[in-house]
């Protein structure tokens, strides 16, 4: 048996995190519990994981004293602990300051000195007290339920080397059985043994026990954009696939993740109408100082966070320009009801059939949001998920615990579900040297 003592940031990613450590005794400072009515009132994520956590212990209070201790449906058991004042007295004095992560510190080194030898482990996101606790001597770990390994990211495609016969069978019959570990709708390079030039690219069905062909788009490409490498290949036929409910694209800056994903929601909606609309989102963290409030109406508090999708649809828009094809503005189709681009917090409580949503810059999103946000998908609708997990605002993930990395692990091997990793960068000569070097 161990004692976890947990900090308030634990819980504020997930106030469902006293029931994830099973049979063990789970410790929640007085402290804790002052800081979550701090944060309760904020009306965003951390606001309302303040106020489900509260609720939750007065539930548990029916069933007993929380000061006792109370046993958990997971088999854990549960205590909150009022500081006692010579608590801080197993600080050494240049920690004895009256802080909230001090005071969090000094009842995981009471906690651990009563219950010895059994192991106490504090449990806390912030490095900064990691570090503290590690000082002192206490055992410190970040909350790693949700966690996935960054560097193991599934990335969604393989390359195989195999026998000549097979790619020659492939390109025959237009499908070949290979079994060998492949997931649903993995992307899958076939290449020569012999000759490495001799190679072919198909996606894996579960169902049939076959890689299939992909999509090709034409030299018209889709709303003027064409695929300029293999990754972008597989993206726009895990976009443009209609059975495929939920396709997450992973890569750095300039990779033609948020492009991609527009174009092909512009022409599923706007020509072949599979989908009623086209409703883009993202969330609005700043890159460095917050510029505070905005002035005017919601439509220009807005216009700085969304600009990076009104310059994307600006520029496919364009190209249909150039070809006659189309000579409408953004504005023009969300006046037609064809395109809706706001803000993730007016997602929330909402049930949306039959559309196309993209989620761009999905790394900021807790792995929370990210369920509250597809959990919105109605009847016929697709959802997309961008963004690059080395890049991320949010204070409270990082490129292991966002809510885009863990989606990408969770769903992988899921029938209606695909997932493409871009590494090669398309914007510019310039951009793809400083995403590399910088």
């Amino acid at each position: 048996m161990k004692y976890f003592v947990l900090d308030t940031n634990v819980i504020l990613h997930d106030p469902q995190a006293v029931f994830k450590f099973q049979e063990h005794r789970i410790v929640i400072p007085i402290t804790v519990i002052e800081e979550m009515d701090r944060f309760k009132k904020d009306m965003n994520e951390t606001g309302r994981n303040a106020r489900h956590f509260s609720r939750l212990l007065d539930e548990l209070r029916r069933e007993g004293s929380l000061a006792d201790g109370i046993s958990l449906p997971s088999g854990g058991f549960l205590r909150v602990v009022i500081n006692e004042e010579d608590v801080m007295g197993h600080l050494p004095p240049e920690l004895r300051e009256s802080r909230a992560d001090n005071r969090i510190l000094a009842v995981a080194l009471d906690v651990k000195t009563k219950n010895a030898p059994a192991p106490t482990i504090l449990v806390t996101k912030d490095t900064n007290l990691r570090i503290k606790a590690d000082a002192v001597g206490l055992t410190a770990e970040d909350y790693e339920s949700d966690k996935v390994d960054i560097e193991e990211l599934y990335t969604g495609a393989v390359e195989l080397e195999v026998d000549p016969d097979i790619i020659d069978r492939f390109h025959g019959q237009g499908w070949v059985e290979y079994k060998n570990g492949l997931m649903e709708n993995q992307y899958v390079t076939f290449r020569d043994q012999q000759n490495p030039s001799h190679s072919t690219v198909g996606r894996y069905s579960q169902q049939d026990g076959r890689v299939v062909p992909i999509r090709r788009v034409g030299k018209e490409g889709v709303w003027s954009i064409t695929p300029r490498n293999r990754e972008q290949t597989f993206a726009l036929d895990a976009l443009l696939d209609d059975r495929i409910k939920l396709v997450t694209l992973v890569g750095k800056a300039g990779t033609g993740k948020t492009l991609l994903a527009i174009a092909a929601g512009l022409h599923k909606t706007a020509e072949e109408n599979v989908y009623n609309r086209l409703l883009v989102s993202r969330p609005v963290f700043p890159m460095g100082r917050d510029l505070g409030f905005l002035p005017g109406d919601i439509e220009e508090k807005l216009t700085p966070w969304m600009q990076p999708i009104f310059d994307n649809v600006e520029l496919l828009l364009s190209g249909h320009e150039a070809e006659k094809r189309h000579s409408k503005g953004y504005k023009e189709l969300m006046a037609m009801g064809l395109m809706e681009i706001e803000p993730l917090t007016y997602i929330r409580g909402r049930s949306i059939p039959n559309q196309y949503i993209i989620v761009d810059e999905a790394q900021n999103l807790t792995p929370h949001e990210i369920k509250t946000i597809v959990t919105r998908a109605g009847e016929g609708t697709k959802v997309v998920l961008t963004g690059d997990p080395y890049q991320i605002d949010n204070p409270y993930v990082d490129s292991s615990s966002n809510g885009l990395t863990y989606v990408v692990e969770k769903l992988k091997a899921q029938p209606i579900a695909a997932h493409v990793t871009l590494s090669r960068g398309e914007r510019s000569e310039l951009a793809e040297l400083a995403a590399n070097l910088l």
